[in-house]
């Protein structure tokens, strides 16, 4: 069997086929099938059933270049030319033009025959090609429409789902593990994702909350019942209800507090204090005592490069650290030892590829094994670092060395103090384009102290040293 649309992967240098053979060939059935001379002349033509309605009897002994579209010819010679020297043309797409006037895209393969035979030219009709590619381009754009139609679905649900002043949790049905917790939830139960809810209750109670959900299961709605729940165990009322999602059923259950019960949410002057912390230039954060992200004020979300505290509520800080398996661990270690942990060096990275070297302060809510941790972390990129010394400190302090046994060494210490002192300064000054208190800030100095530092160094009247 000879499949004419294979013949290009053969690469045969001259195909021997004798005319007197090709009736008796089982071949692929060609749309359309033209037997030229060596020239390019059509000697015959042979339609397909798809386009036989065609009248192309002035076809022959016409060139096959004259039958073509505009525009297309060069293609028609470069495949007669293919086909003469190496027995078989690439497969190219030309606009056949039939005698009644229409243009149909073809593709076209060209075959020497043996001898001087001739050539003969195979195409296949594109229409139907185009026609699927149509279709699947119409696909994918009513793919896309309904992906971007789910998408703004699921922002919805998420914008209700993070602004709700109701603890809202999502259950595994199976599990009964937390798979996603409303900032509510974080803040006022510390309740966050990963975690299974049933440790998180009394034993006494349960029993009474599976049998809420199984009603809620077999029925579809159950009567809410009182837990107490959270740190200091308050009272809250708790609804459930089902839901069907691709990795399985979930409950979504709904806690309230209990009658006489205050809300956090509602307290004005923790609202207050919130909007204090909200405000800080330095990113700050509590935790619960696994490092899970509880509260995160506007500082920290610009470090870690995200749009709004619910993405990171519920989220490890270990998350954000460049080693997660060492800072993380070791920053606990020293909090749990000493009650409290100051300039912790280590860096923050941003969803973005972003990353900022800081300094982390931290304490608990109480001395020993804290539940509660709060961190405040300092950008402390604007510092100067070593590598901003300049051949001049080294020749000074070269210099200083060089009177090692000449002069005693708390001379020598006090000289290399000043100088080193002096040189920072002025690199301070130069990076706050003589700024001082921006400079002191970037030192980490107090504006008077650094104004008695530009004093004991007689600096004032440095061209650096504005106001």
């Amino acid at each position: 069997m000879l499949d004419p649309y294979h013949l290009q992967r053969c690469r045969l240098q001259e195909v021997t086929i004798p005319v007197a053979q090709l009736p008796g060939i089982t071949i692929a059935q060609p749309d359309v099938t033209l037997m030229l001379d060596l020239d390019g002349i059509i000697q015959d033509v042979s339609l397909s059933n798809a386009v036989s309605e065609e009248s192309v009897e002035d076809w022959r002994g016409r060139p096959w270049v004259e039958t073509v579209g505009d525009g297309v010819s060069g293609k028609v010679l470069r495949m007669l030319a293919d086909a003469r020297d190496n027995g078989v043309s690439a497969f190219r797409q030309v606009n056949q033009r039939f005698p009644s006037g229409i243009e149909v895209p073809m593709e076209y393969t060209t075959v020497r025959l043996g001898g001087q035979a001739g050539l003969i030219a195979i195409g296949r009709n594109l229409h139907a090609v185009a026609e699927l590619q149509s279709r699947l381009i119409a696909a994918q754009q009513a793919m896309e429409q309904e992906y971007w139609k789910l998408r703004e679905v699921e922002t919805r649900y998420r914008l209700l789902f993070d602004a709700s002043n109701e603890a809202v949790l999502m259950l595994q049905a199976e599990t009964l593990r937390i798979m996603e917790a409303n900032p509510a939830a974080i803040r006022t139960l510390g309740l966050a994702r990963g975690r299974d809810l049933l440790p998180e209750m009394a034993p006494e109670e349960r029993e009474p909350f599976q049998a809420m959900l199984q009603r809620v299961r077999q029925s579809g709605r159950a009567p809410g019942i009182l837990l107490h729940l959270g740190p200091g165990r308050a009272s809250w009322l708790v609804r459930a209800s089902l839901m069907t999602s691709d990795p399985g059923q979930m409950f979504m259950v709904q806690l309230a507090p209990a009658a006489g019960v205050q809300s956090p949410v509602l307290d004005v002057k923790q609202a207050a204090l919130d909007e204090f912390v909200d405000r800080l230039p330095d990113a700050f954060v509590v935790t619960d005592r696994d490092g899970v992200i509880r509260r995160a004020n506007r500082a920290f979300l610009d470090l870690v490069q995200v749009g709004a505290e619910g993405a990171v509520l519920g989220e490890p800080l270990g998350r954000f650290l460049p080693r997660p398996g060492a800072d993380l661990p070791v920053l606990m270690a020293n909090l749990n030892r000493h009650g409290s942990v100051r300039l912790f060096a280590t860096a923050i990275q941003g969803e973005l590829g972003g990353e900022t070297d800081v300094e982390i302060s931290a304490v608990g809510n109480t001395s020993t094994r804290p539940s509660q941790i709060a961190l405040l972390m300092r950008d402390v990129g604007r510092r100067l670092s070593p590598a901003e010394t300049n051949p001049n400190l080294q020749s000074a302090l070269a210099a200083i060395i060089e009177q090692t046994g000449k002069t005693a060494l708390k001379s020598l210490v006090r000289d290399t103090v000043g100088l080193v002192e002096r040189h920072y300064i002025l690199a301070a000054l130069d990076l706050s384009r003589g700024n001082r208190t921006a400079a002191a800030e970037i030192l980490g100095m107090s504006r008077q102290g650094f104004y008695k530092k530009l004093a004991q160094y007689e600096m004032d009247g440095h061209p650096h040293a504005g106001a």
